[in-house]
């Protein structure tokens, strides 16, 4: 519950309870604070024990955790029927990068003279636009019933 509260929250908190309350109080209010607290619980735990009653028998291993939307992703991704883990560890992302790196140099690399004055025309670099084809004079273009 308080997972990220360090020391000095802790000594800060108790100071001010001090200061606010009094000595001679505090434990009063402590004692009342901790009450509260566990009256909640016992009244979150009923309602949960009811509604797992009126689901019925086909949801008692139903969690109300699940219901979070990282843990039911989580829950889900884990599942091994649907071959995730072979699909996240087949892929290696530092593999592929070398793969693409070592394709782009070697195409950036010219390997015989009429490569070099074709990368040399256009600045070193290769053009990868796509261009659109001209249709010959004696071609319709394609007609497509869905787009009109």
């Amino acid at each position: 519950m308080f997972n990220d509260i360090g020391p000095l929250e802790l000594v800060t908190i108790v100071v001010l309870a001090v200061l606010v309350f009094g000595p001679d109080k505090l434990p009063k209010v402590i004692q009342d604070v901790m009450r509260t607290i566990r009256k909640i619980r016992e009244f979150s735990e009923s309602a949960k024990a009811d509604i797992r009653e009126e689901l019925g028998p086909d949801f008692k291993d139903f969690d109300f955790e699940d219901l979070n939307p990282k843990t039911f992703l989580r829950k889900q991704l884990d599942n091994d029927e649907l071959g995730l883990k072979e699909i996240r560890n087949g892929f290696d992302l530092k593999k592929e990068m070398a793969e693409v790196t070592e394709a782009v140099q070697s195409a950036d690399t010219p390997s015989s003279p009429s490569s070099a004055s074709s990368a040399s025309s256009s600045g070193g670099r290769i053009d990868m636009t796509k261009k659109p084809e001209d249709p010959g004079t004696d071609e319709r273009p394609p007609f497509d019933a869905d787009a009109t």
